[in-house]
């Protein structure tokens, strides 16, 4: 996660964005208007995440990267597109005449769950931050390495290579 405490708007938005995808591509599925086959998708989600993780190494720098604070919203409703079309099969199975007040909660209970662990996750980047400035400064590494610079280059790093072996994995030929 790219972004710092100040910065809760831009992932908010992001937040949003991945929802309004992810509803999306559920109601088209649930609605028979769009069938996406399963293996693709199953191997397009771990790609979305191997795309976020380079994001976040391209553009390390938010302040710089004004571009890139404006595009995100529209990567992560892409991606929301995507992931929903993994649920999809699972709740067609669910509703059977009525879908939109069913699939409504489970829109918003999935918003209210993202914003619930991503703020369990800021919480804890503090402590890992507090960790790596204590590392920095007991290892006397440059205090010009900017603490969230190492964070994001180290999970984008772990994070992209996991999903990249899972795309892999699941490759569909």
């Amino acid at each position: 996660m790219i972004y710092r405490a100040s910065d809760w708007r831009d992932a908010l938005w992001v937040i949003s964005a991945f929802t309004v995808g992810h509803s999306v591509t559920l109601a088209l599925a649930v609605t028979d208007t769009v069938a996406i086959r399963e293996p693709i998708v199953e191997f397009l989600i771990p790609l979305t995440i191997v795309a976020a993780a380079m994001e976040n190494l391209v553009a390390r720098n938010r302040d710089r990267a004004s571009v890139a604070r404006r595009i995100r919203p529209l990567l992560a409703g892409a991606f929301g597109l995507v992931h929903g079309a993994g649920f999809a099969g699972y709740l067609k199975s669910l509703f059977v005449e009525r879908i939109a007040v069913p699939l409504l909660g489970f829109n918003v209970g999935i918003e209210a769950g993202q914003i619930v662990v991503l703020t369990a996750i800021g919480v804890a980047l503090v402590v890992v931050d507090a960790a790596i400035r204590r590392a920095q400064h007991g290892l006397r590494l440059r205090p010009s390495i900017p603490v969230l610079q190492v964070r994001v280059v180290g999970l984008s790093l772990m994070i992209g290579l996991v999903a990249a072996v899972w795309a892999v994995e699941r490759r569909p030929w």
